[in-house]
């Protein structure tokens, strides 16, 4: 029987991990620990309430003690790494929380998971740490050239995920996601921000002219690639996980005006961030070959996530929240 732990569960994409994982694993356990800062929620995890096989805690992965107490209390198996301050724009504004988290937070929860002899790590990163490219694709073997602090310190702990494998022979294994999206995203990211904004009858703001390039992943698919990892993936190597939907902001701008019946006179054209990254792109074929693709079709998962908003009016970050 498998006990894992999963930091960031709270969060978009951890809280949709632990619910997928519940949900094809009958007879394990899932430990929460989550920070619930402003982009953690316990509504996220509305319907675990009452599993007997999940336990939530409000912590941080950076406090070394209730980390280790965690582990060893509940006699933890696994642990897949969700926890980490992700949004550029505030990088930016505060680069030291994001080492603090990214990099200090994830080197506790190496040190306490070796303690313990752990039989699995699995560390989740993002595309962004490969860069921009203006062509091709990054493989897994693709040098990282981070151009935002978020994306830096993301890199940074991938690096010293990296560093315990080769060490230690720790258990490791690495995923990098492309740009996630789907319910419960928090909107300041930007679909969710654009869906916002739409259903409030108010204009999108567009960085630069909008020509900077994402794939996008549903983030169900995301959870079932990061599990088809945990379960198949070789200890030691890292995997790219995209949805194969490259798009401009701009082409997902109107996609989104269109859904809505708007047209370019909602768009508002805003003055480009700082460093801001024109392309990422990412080849999947390693994850491909281990047996993994994704499931959903774009348009069928951008209807889902805007029905979802639709439904959810009065869904807030702010709520059920511990602190």
């Amino acid at each position: 029987m498998v006990t894992i732990l999963v930091t960031g569960g709270a969060g978009f994409i951890g809280s949709h991990f632990v619910e997928h994982y519940l949900r094809e694993h009958s007879d394990d356990t899932v430990v929460t620990l989550d920070k619930l800062t402003y982009a953690g929620n316990l509504a996220n995890l509305f319907s675990l309430q009452g599993n007997p096989r999940h336990f939530f805690y409000q912590g941080d992965i950076g406090d070394e003690q209730l980390v280790s107490d965690i582990i060893r209390k509940y006699e933890i198996t696994h642990i897949v790494n969700f926890a980490a301050d992700t949004h550029v724009d505030n990088s930016i504004k505060n680069p030291r929380v994001f080492f603090e988290t990214n990099v200090l937070g994830t080197q506790v929860l190496l040190d306490a998971a070796r303690a313990a002899n752990i039989t699995r790590f699995v560390h989740i990163s993002t595309d962004e740490v490969y860069g921009s490219l203006l062509t091709g694709e990054a493989t897994e073997a693709s040098p990282l050239l981070p151009n935002s602090p978020y994306s830096a310190s993301k890199a940074g702990a991938d690096l010293l995920v990296r560093s315990y494998v080769q060490t230690y022979k720790f258990p490791a294994i690495i995923t990098r996601s492309s740009n996630n999206f789907g319910p419960r995203q928090f909107p300041e990211k930007i679909i969710p921000l654009f869906i916002k904004c739409l259903m409030a009858g108010e204009k999108v703001p567009v960085y630069g002219a909008g020509t900077n390039v994402r794939d996008w992943l549903y983030v169900e698919d995301n959870c079932s690639g990061i599990m088809h990892v945990l379960e198949k993936g070789t200890l030691g190597e890292t995997y790219n996980i995209g949805g194969g939907n490259m798009l401009t902001n701009i082409e997902l701008t109107r996609k989104l005006l269109a859904h809505f019946g708007l047209d370019d006179s909602f768009i508002d054209f805003v003055t480009d961030r700082p460093a801001h990254d024109q392309r990422y792109a990412i080849d999947c074929s390693k994850i491909h070959k281990l047996g993994w693709t994704p499931r959903h079709t774009f348009v069928a998962a951008l209807t889902k996530t805007i029905e979802w908003y639709k439904s959810h009016l009065d869904w807030s970050m702010s709520e059920q929240r511990l602190a």
